[in-house]
């Protein structure tokens, strides 16, 4: 018998923009100790051409990352694994073509988060190692592609920005060759020019101390501290003794820092060029550095999760209430759907971890279906779907806010629009049959009861559903039986017949 990781203990894979990072932890009653790590200067937003298309050799370095990151996960449940990728991933055109490889090499689903995601995370990790006291933080990650800004005093940040500024991106941008005062100029000032977008809602917010995180934050507090003297803290004063020395040099590598790590001197000046903007745009006197960072949030988040803490949940009922939704109706359309995706799936023989994860779906659709009839009742399920698919929602990621998107898109109308959105996924079409005929029995939007044995089924061969309902029933709902009537001949458009089976 084959042994797998313990159930205490988790991993999480952060795909970063410069480096992609594999952490092993053991979960001890909240606490999270480390157990194993490994770290790969990838420089994925290097292969970016000026398409936005990866290059092959971009492409063979994250893959073959990706492989001896999947060696080392192989007796890991799906379940104690979470995978987040960034910004690369968010901007490159042909990631759709690279991804299946990707999780191929990896063995595990990759989530694609948004950049608000992305810095709700990374506030996540650094506010459990910096327990909140009242005191506002600006916290301030320079990633390889993107920087996040995040402010909050608890444990839910109230404002949390993403930008496109990099260590990676802007080396590559500002810093190929010999560099020059007008180099540096020419980079702090583009950065400046971004942030600028995000400064005035910042400073509206205010904050009491700044804390940097990740390799940017921590590369250039360490130089300042090695070379400077200063008490472990990033200073305006100690960055631009920094950019003199380098302008001076020439260059990064010819100016010999100590406590430069060898792996941060091609990206180091476009990092010290974003964090020089940022203090400059937002007035920031000094910064202190935490070695909290995404995988640490991904992490917290990851045991809130299994505490049935779910920051989806949470999401969830906030979007419930900011688009004044049914909570009784939704309720009701939701434990209905899981209903039916319950009995579809166990007449199939889904395996009961599969069922799971797509009861989570089937239950957040069902909830969230009626968000758009805050803004128009006439399509409502094309304006849910809209919402779902481009808001910022916590604790999801890209992928999981496109499941609920098809899924909402799909619960009501011409069921023609789905064959090209699904294609052959099996799953998504239970998913949407649960949901509509859950949508079309609580019409009347009262409490509703299934008649006894009612199941769905699927057909022989695939090539369909049936659904059993008692007779009487349907005698006794008119309204219900003409819907279902209605509801097979749309299943009947894309020869995937749906039949009602009296008993």
């Amino acid at each position: 018998m084959t042994a797998i990781a313990p159930p205490n203990v988790l991993a999480s894979v952060d795909l970063g923009s410069n480096s992609f990072r594999l952490q092993v932890c053991e979960n001890i009653n909240g606490q999270l100790k480390i157990i194993d790590s490994f770290k790969q200067m990838v420089r994925f937003a290097a292969g970016l051409d000026e398409h936005k298309n990866l290059d092959q050799a971009s492409q063979e370095r994250a893959l073959n990352c990706l492989e001896k990151f999947g060696e080392r996960l192989r007796k890991f449940p799906p379940e104690q694994v979470r995978v987040v990728a960034t910004n690369t991933f968010r901007v490159a055109k042909n990631i759709n073509e690279f991804i299946p490889k990707a999780e191929a090499a990896l063995g595990f689903p990759i989530e694609v988060i948004a950049g608000r995601e992305e810095a709700r995370l990374i506030y996540t990790g650094v506010v459990h190692t910096l327990p909140p006291n009242g005191d506002k933080m600006l916290v301030i990650d320079i990633g390889g592609g993107s920087t996040e800004f995040v402010i909050g005093s608890d444990l839910q940040p109230t404002d949390t920005e993403s930008l496109p500024l990099g260590c990676v991106t802007y080396s590559m941008r500002f810093f190929q060759g010999k560099i020059g005062q007008k180099d540096f100029q020419a980079a702090t000032t583009a950065a400046r020019n971004e942030i600028q977008r995000i400064s005035k809602l910042l400073k509206r917010t205010g904050w009491d101390f700044a804390v940097g995180t990740s390799g940017s934050a921590k590369s250039i507090r360490d130089v300042i501290a090695a070379e400077y003297g200063d008490d472990e803290e990033i200073t305006y004063a100690g960055m631009q003794k920094i950019a003199a020395r380098i302008i001076e040099a020439g260059g990064t590598k010819k100016a010999r820092f100590e406590g430069l790590k060898p792996d941060r001197i091609e990206v180091f000046a476009g990092g010290l060029a974003v964090m020089m903007a940022a203090f400059e745009e937002l007035d920031i006197k000094k910064m202190m550095v935490t070695d909290a960072a995404l995988r640490d949030g991904v992490f917290y988040d990851f045991i809130g999760r299994q505490l049935n803490e779910d920051m989806r949940d949470q999401t969830t009922a906030q979007f419930q209430q900011r688009y004044h939704v049914s909570l009784n109706q939704a309720r009701r359309v939701a434990d209905t759907a899981r209903q039916f995706m319950e009995s579809i799936c166990l007449a199939h023989n889904t395996p009961v971890q599969e069922l799971a994860y797509w009861q989570q779906y089937v239950n957040w659709a069902g909830l969230l279906h009626e968000i758009g009839v805050d803004i128009a009742h006439t399509s409502y399920h094309k304006h849910s779907a809209y919402i779902l698919e481009n808001a910022d929602m916590p604790g999801f990621s890209r992928k999981e806010q496109t499941i609920l998107s098809q899924l909402v898109l799909g619960h009501r109308g011409d069921v023609r629009k789905m064959s090209e959105i699904i294609g052959n996924n099996q799953m998504m079409w239970f998913a949407v049959l649960s949901l509509r005929l859950a949508a079309l029995f609580c019409r009347a939007r009262l409490p509703v009861t299934l008649p006894p044995f009612t199941r769905l089924r699927l057909e022989p061969g695939n090539k369909g559903f049936s659904l059993c309902i008692s007779q009487s029933w349907l005698d006794e709902h008119p309204l219900v039986a003409g819907a279902l009537e209605y509801e097979s001949e749309q299943w009947q458009k894309i020869n995937m017949p749906f039949t009602v089976v009296p008993q």
